[in-house]
């Protein structure tokens, strides 16, 4: 089984699940992000965040491949790209984190491993850009597949709390443990992965 992690770009951006490729949760501030899905604009406003990002900042995300088969992705920003950040209680994420947006394995590729080679290909990634955590906010009430992970998913895997909330709680994971997991870690991470997977794509709350 071949598998690849390649950036993601505006190129691979069509190999996103398609709901996904019009999410706009992360990458538009709620008044925004609502606008633009009642002009009819989000998948256009994606293109245009990742555009951005990309000449701004760099990489900001991960399309998993095997035998050349898109099967998953991971997306992830500096707080200062993702306006949505700003509207959870327990924001702001800490200015020495990148923040984990959101992630997807496609079902019938979890437990493979996928989960754990993506996290510790993002780790390496922003360790060599001077970062030292990755944030998250976590949903402590999740009952189905939405944007946010779920908390105790998350919890799991290795992530501590930050900043406590009876929905919201911010979580971090320090970069250099994840380059150093254990195997029943590694089964967490399909978990966390696998949690999203009960449909096609990840939809806005």
């Amino acid at each position: 089984m071949g598998r690849r992690l390649v950036p993601l770009t505006l190129d691979n951006l069509p190999d996103l699940p398609r709901r996904c490729r019009s999410c706009v949760f992360w990458e538009l501030d709620p008044v925004s992000g609502e606008a633009a899905v009642k002009a009819g604009t989000p998948a256009l406003e994606k293109e245009a965040w990742i555009s951005a990002v990309l000449l701004d900042w760099g990489s900001c995300g991960r399309v998993v491949y095997v035998d050349d088969v898109p099967v998953g992705f991971v997306l992830y920003a500096p707080p200062a790209y993702v306006p949505r950040s700003t509207a959870f209680p327990t924001s702001p994420v800490s200015p020495d984190a990148v923040q984990l947006m959101t992630s997807f394995i496609m079902p019938g590729y979890q437990g493979q491993g996928l989960g754990r080679v993506m996290v510790q290909t993002v780790a390496k990634d922003l360790l060599r850009r001077g970062f030292k955590a990755i944030e998250a906010f976590g949903d402590a009430r999740w009952k189905e597949p939405a944007c946010l992970l779920p908390a105790d998913h998350l919890l799991a895997v290795g992530f501590k709390t930050v900043r406590h909330h009876p929905a919201y709680p911010r979580l971090r994971l320090e970069l250099r443990t994840t380059l150093s997991w254990k195997e029943d870690v590694e089964m967490a991470l399909d978990r966390l992965l696998g949690a999203v997977q009960k449909e096609p794509a990840l939809r806005p709350l």
